[in-house]
């Protein structure tokens, strides 16, 4: 099973972008990577691990802002696919697999 954190938090205000920062630390601490800048996700060894991670997100929730979450089977995840324009070099466009250099 997969685990993907979608967020949307507010960054006007220094505090704001401190409380945004301290959730993505959370996720990274927590075995989360990232996708995109507010898409993050996890592998889960099944139903019983992917509800203690959602737990763990629910508990480290900003006071600001909104975060959903979903979860989708491995097959599922492997059709997602990955589109680019100028691919960074970090990136590799024709699987859901991110290849890092």
């Amino acid at each position: 099973m997969w685990l993907m954190v979608f967020f949307d938090l507010p960054t006007k205000t220094k505090p704001q972008r401190r409380r945004a920062n301290r959730f993505r630390e959370f996720l990274k601490k927590d075995g989360f990577m990232m996708l995109q800048l507010s898409v993050y996700a996890r592998v889960c060894r099944g139903q019983d691990a992917v509800d203690k991670h959602v737990r763990r997100v629910r508990s480290s929730l900003p006071k600001e802002g909104s975060i959903r979450t979903l979860q989708v089977t491995d097959k599922q995840y492997g059709r997602m696919e990955l589109m680019l324009g100028n691919a960074p070099k970090t990136e590799s466009v024709g699987t859901s697999q991110m290849v890092l250099l």
